[in-house]
């Protein structure tokens, strides 16, 4: 029972939208009623679902931030990919996927070495990687 004011915050957190949209057709239905004009409710349904809710959208939508993308830190390859999706699914666990994953950026190609400190981008793939390990657990 804890666990639900947990759960709630999530909904309201994630879900804000479809919650502001059933209350806004609840609201256009009640309008007529309240008021005693026919024409209250497609005012309120029209000004709530095409002004009111796209706007409170772009105004909450999170702006990204171009260092903390997910994959702008890692390298667009596919070993790499495989093994964070082998990771995700749970087929392996986290002791072997730091092991698969050291030895992957230990066979790294020259070409992307060579492009900077090979320890900082190692650093910047763990580092997201650990990001993404969080984000799955949760």
């Amino acid at each position: 029972m804890t666990d639900l004011p947990r759960r709630i915050a999530w909904n309201v957190r994630h879900r804000w939208r479809r919650m502001f949209a059933l209350l806004v057709v609840g609201a256009g239905v009640a309008a007529p009623l309240v008021t005693g004009l026919w024409w209250s409710l497609p005012l309120v349904w029209f000004f709530g679902l095409f002004v009111a809710l796209p706007i409170l959208h772009t105004l909450t939508k999170p702006v990204p931030d171009g260092d903390d993308g997910d994959d702008a830190d890692a390298p667009d390859d596919p070993a790499l990919r495989a093994l964070r999706e082998r990771y995700a699914r749970g087929e392996i666990d986290e002791r072997e996927f730091e092991r698969k994953l050291d030895r992957l950026l230990e066979t790294e190609d020259a070409e992307t070495a060579d492009r900077g400190n090979a320890e900082d981008l190692t650093g910047r793939v763990r580092d997201g990687l650990r990001r993404e390990v969080e984000r799955v657990r949760e």
